[in-house]
């Protein structure tokens, strides 16, 4: 991320809407590499634990443009938040425990359970398995497809993958 063509960025946003919303992954880094919000500490793979690019962000915005600003943290809120899922997102999540469960049982060790997308259009998928030696350690990365050129937006591939994910509430029986 180059700070000044970002910042550049949030002020036409602010320009031409009234507002700015920004997404930012704990990954994000500057253009020589650096991330964002290193901690300064690694995890039990040796890998940087990070943290808190929000508040950098917010800062960086403060700083060099004046505005106001107001940041949330998704952390365990994405983890707690029931209520807030799609019926796919449920569905799916079942899907795993149940299989999770059978795996168990029969004794299969050493493995993973994955969901599989069949097709986007329309939206199919199955339960699957991976060895841990192959996954454990290892990052999947968003792919580069789904991000605009200039890096500040989605593209219309990423939202035929995204969609389906959020579709059909499924709000808990009270």
């Amino acid at each position: 991320m180059k700070k000044r063509t970002f910042i550049e960025q949030v002020e036409r946003s602010v320009k031409n809407n009234g507002y700015c919303v920004i997404v930012a992954s704990e990954g994000a880094r500057y253009k020589n590499g650096k991330f964002l919000a290193d901690a300064g500490t690694k995890d039990s793979f040796g890998h940087k634990q990070l943290g808190g690019v929000a508040p950098v962000i917010a800062t960086m915005v403060k700083e060099s443009l004046g505005y106001k600003y107001h940041y949330a943290i998704a952390d365990y809120l994405q983890r707690s938040a029931r209520h807030l899922a799609s019926q796919t997102d449920l569905k799916q999540a079942y899907s795993v425990g149940e299989s999770a469960v059978k795996m168990a049982i029969k004794g299969e060790k050493s493995k993973m359970v994955t969901i599989d997308r069949l097709s986007d259009k329309p939206y199919k998928w199955k339960i699957g398995s991976a060895p841990l030696a192959k996954v454990a350690n290892n990052e999947k990365m968003m792919p580069r497809k789904f991000i605009t050129r200039n890096g500040y937006g989605i593209t219309s591939a990423c939202k035929t993958y995204m969609l389906p994910l959020i579709k059909g509430e499924a709000y808990p029986d009270l």
